[in-house]
């Protein structure tokens, strides 16, 4: 590890979950190894001059799933696990509003179309028609999946599959079942 000539170096935190950037702190060696020895998330305040755990008055911490170091040895990436939002403003990401990957920007636009009801909107329509009608399409999209898989190209396969994934996220929204609840389910299976 490559500390700049105070002591310290870059730490970009990461959601372990969506990706998300949430936001970027220094830390000395102390901070590093308080880490490594706790699970929580720690830094290097440069203003206070003092070590500090994320959340420890908050309540927004951070659990720590992995630590990085990048190819030149002079950073570290933190994936981690969010409590409650990530920058002391009470925004989701010290970058302002998450913007997520592609699966949690499409829940988010799902979850938009639930609350304004706009007129003409597939996504309203399906909502409006309720939890077993979008149950079904969600199984209507499953078997158009499995026989694009089986007999059709590549690219009708994808499409097929973004489309039981659309309305799987339509079904979650009706059901109100976030999209971190099945990312934290497929997260603790891939341990």
């Amino acid at each position: 590890m490559r500390f700049g000539d105070d002591g310290l170096v870059p730490v970009v935190a990461q959601s372990a979950l969506a990706g998300e950037v949430l936001m970027v702190a220094y830390a000395d060696r102390e901070a590093l190894e308080k880490t490594r020895d706790t699970g929580q998330a720690h830094y290097r305040s440069r203003s206070r001059g003092e070590l500090w755990q994320k959340g420890a008055t908050s309540g927004h911490t951070q659990t720590v799933q992995e630590v990085r170091v990048d190819c030149d040895g002079d950073a570290v990436l933190y994936l981690v696990r969010q409590q409650g939002p990530a920058c002391h403003t009470g925004a989701p990401t010290c970058f302002g509003e998450a913007t997520g990957g592609t699966l949690t920007r499409l829940a988010r636009t799902v979850a938009e179309r639930a609350r304004d009801k706009p007129t003409g909107s597939y996504t309203t329509r399906l909502l409006d028609e309720g939890v077993a009608k979008i149950a079904q399409k969600v199984g209507e999209e499953a078997v158009e999946t499995v026989v694009a898989a089986t007999s059709e190209d590549r690219a009708r396969l994808a499409s097929e599959a973004a489309d039981l994934i659309y309305h799987l996220l339509v079904l979650l929204e009706a059901r109100q079942l976030p999209l971190d609840r099945v990312l934290e389910e497929l997260d603790a299976r891939a341990r």
